[in-house]
This record gives structure tokens, sequence and C-alpha cells, in this order.
């Protein structure tokens, strides 16, 4: 079924009416064309997000937890689990209780960190939590695994929605990061996934969208090696 860029459009507008699952609709994973201007669906609904950014902004509540370290995050897991973006997670993890500092993310802290405060409220997990203590920048990782079939433009919007929800205050005081570290949401793909297509292609207001959200998109080489997007 295909869609017009008017039809795109009155989807965002009832999408934005709860900006905190905007990244949830189905609209921010539609591939192909509008069936009149020829746009594809996504650069449509980044154009939308562009126009109405401090809307977006604006409406995602933040959330404060009583404790955002979970003690029991060892890096443990089970080789036998389909689950392979948690794997990737929390072997990443690992390799940073060991001593490794990733290039330009740093230390990876922390995986799957709880974002609720009560069972009812509406958010996820931040996938993977890193700081870099010579830039003194901390790193909302919106992990995707390499064969994820999830737009760009999804990964974008979904880690900037957890930035939002979170409280840096007490991300930070849980774990002991100074008060002066900059919080960024970040994208993190694998090079050659549709993610990292999408986003080296000529995809003006994805673009946009990311600069105007001052996220900064990373890509998972070889070996678990990270480059700048």
């Amino acid at each position: 079924m295909g869609y017009t860029r008017q039809e795109i459009i009155s989807k965002c507008k009832i999408a934005l009416e709860d900006a905190k699952t905007f990244y949830q609709q189905d609209i921010v994973n539609y591939r192909g064309r509008t069936e009149d201007t020829n746009e594809l669906y996504s650069e449509v609904v980044a154009e939308y997000l562009c126009e109405n950014i401090f809307e977006f902004m604006n409406g995602i509540p933040e959330i404060i937890r009583s404790e955002y370290k979970i003690d029991s995050h060892d890096g443990k897991y089970d080789e036998s689990s389909n689950r392979l973006e948690e794997k990737i997670a929390m072997k990443m993890f690992g390799m940073s209780e060991n001593g490794r500092e990733f290039q330009h993310i740093g230390k990876i802290i922390d995986y799957q960190t709880p974002l609720k405060a009560k069972r009812d409220d509406v958010a996820g997990k931040i996938d993977l939590l890193s700081y870099n203590s010579t830039s003194n920048m901390v790193y909302i990782l919106e992990l995707k695994e390499p064969d994820s079939m999830e737009t760009m433009l999804r990964c974008v919007l979904e880690g900037y929605t957890y930035m939002r929800t979170v409280n840096m205050k007490k991300l930070f005081d849980d774990f002991l990061i100074p008060t002066t570290a900059r919080l960024v949401a970040s994208p993190f793909v694998f090079i050659g996934s549709i993610q990292e297509k999408e986003i080296m292609e000529s995809r003006p207001f994805l673009k946009k969208l990311i600069e105007l959200l001052e996220s900064k998109p990373f890509f998972i080489t070889d070996n678990y090696n990270v480059e700048e997007a």
C-alpha cells in the first residue's frame, strides 16, 4: 500500500500528539516513496519533525528513577540466546570492564540502563551508556544489530527520546560522572548495515534532523572498533 505526501504528514501530526512514542510509530520505519511526489517516506517524516522540532523535543517528558545503576549488570550472557542486540551490548560492556576504551566513545559503563520509575511508565532502556573522560562526553548509544531492518531515522529518534527521558543529574550522580560532562544521544550501527547506508546517502532532512537534535552517529567496524559517521 502506498501513501501520498499529505497522508504521511497527517500520520506525523497524529504521532506528534504523543512525542515520547513517535519513534515507535510505523511511519518511522516506512520504506519506499510517496505516490504523488516520489519522496522517500522517511525524508517526509524527517522534514516534518524539522519543521516542528520544538514541539517534538518539548513533548518528551522526563522520568526520574530512584536509581539508574543496576548492580547485577555484570556483562554475562547466554551464548545460545537469540537476542543478538543484547549479546552485542553485553560483550562490548565486558570489553570495557576488562580495560578496553573505545575510540571516540570511551569506556562503556552500562548496558540496558532502565528508564522507567514505575511499571506503567512508557519508556525503554538505554542500550549502552559510555563515558569519554578525555572529551568529558557521555553517550547514550542506540545500538542496532547488523541485520536490523529499522531505519536510521528510527535509531536517531529512539536515542534522542531516551536522552530527553533520563534525568541527567541523577544519571551522572549514579555513575560518578562529573557534572560538567555533556550528554549526547548517538545512533550506534554497524558498517554495512541498512542504517549506515541510509546516512551515507543523500538524505538532507535526515541529516538536518540529526543536526537539530545534536545527535552524533557512530559506526561499529571490525573487532568492535568505533568510527565517527
